[in-house]
């Protein structure tokens, strides 16, 4: 079960539930990996809604990352997730916004 004070996120991937959490680690790969513009641009374009399907695996990979997984973004290509990708992106949003809330503001 996903602790949000502790800024994880839970998502369903074949049949198995699975944490997805940034650690400091996970969101210097997540950055470094980024196409297009630094941290706080992915966090301008979901904010605005204006996030691409590379945005939500990119973020996907690295919380699973900062949750102990130790795939690759290929492994998750053809990856049965829970509720599609509309629950692969809103799990995106919400660990990229557990990372940066403040204890007060998580839940």
């Amino acid at each position: 079960m996903a602790n949000p004070w502790a800024g994880e996120v839970e998502l369903v991937i074949d049949g198995q539930r699975q944490l997805l959490k940034l650690t400091l680690g996970a969101l210097a790969e997540l950055e470094a990996g980024l196409a297009a513009g630094l941290l706080i641009d992915l966090v301008e374009r979901f904010e605005g809604g204006a996030f691409s399907t590379g945005d939500v695996l990119a973020l996907v990979v690295a919380g699973l990352r900062g949750g102990g997984w130790r795939g690759r973004t290929a492994d998750l290509l053809s990856a049965e997730i829970e509720g599609g990708p509309l629950a692969a992106a809103r799990a995106a949003a919400e660990v990229l916004a557990r990372a940066f809330a403040l204890p007060d503001e998580a839940g």
